[in-house]
């Protein structure tokens, strides 16, 4: 990873959940769900965005109840759990490494939040149950949380980014957020706040970036 002197000043980080903290198998929730009947869930299923009628859970268009039904339109006898089950299939697991991580960084004085594209289905089961693990919830390792279906709207939209800044009081230039998606680090520096795109492997994932940030501060 080449040398970022800027990082020297950054005060605030936020990070995408899907593909940065938590790790993803599209593929997986793709099986699943065609297996209850939904044939097109290979083309509504994105590994960054959605499609509808996932995209109408994920900006808030839509509820939970109004979701399945319309799913179980296409997959007749599969329950509220069943389809919950299976959408999750998305999610496979937080590392105890990650958690350890986003404690460290608050530690070292870091300001920590999250802003992830997500929806109601997935945020109140899935992901609540996963960062309870060490007796705490989501709440415990960020300063703040910023999703998608609450705001109505997802990234790689501009006014979510400025939305985070604007909410919790954030200096662009000392803020930086670490996310999966090019289009969304593209999006996020748009609004004048740093951004790096978050690799798959030892040399550019979450745990390395958020090194290479401590060890610019001689930590």
């Amino acid at each position: 990873m080449d040398n970022r002197h800027w990082v020297q000043g950054i005060e605030n980080i936020i990070f995408d959940l899907g593909g940065v903290v938590i790790d993803l198998d599209r593929d997986k929730a793709v099986s699943a769900l065609q297996e209850l009947g939904l044939k097109e869930a290979d083309e509504m299923l994105g590994l960054y965005r959605q499609e509808e009628p996932f995209l109408g859970l994920e900006t808030g268009r839509m509820s939970a109840g109004e979701f399945f039904d319309l799913l179980r339109e296409k997959c007749p006898g599969a329950t509220d759990m069943m389809l919950t089950s299976a959408f999750n299939e998305f999610l496979r697991g937080i590392p105890d490494a990650r958690l350890e991580m986003l404690r460290r960084m608050r530690m070292a004085g870091y300001r920590i939040f999250v802003l992830s594209n997500t929806n109601p289905v997935m945020y109140n089961s899935w992901i609540a149950e996963a960062f309870r693990k060490e007796g705490g919830s989501v709440n415990d390792y960020f300063d703040g949380i910023v999703v998608s279906f609450q705001e109505l709207t997802c990234k790689p939209d501009p006014v979510i980014f400025t939305t985070v800044m604007r909410r919790y009081g954030l200096d662009p230039a000392r803020t930086l957020m670490l996310d999966d998606s090019d289009a969304n680090c593209r999006a996020a520096a748009s609004t004048g706040m740093h951004a790096l795109r978050v690799g798959k492997t030892e040399g550019d994932d979450m745990l390395a970036i958020c090194n290479m940030i401590l060890e610019s501060r001689g930590l």
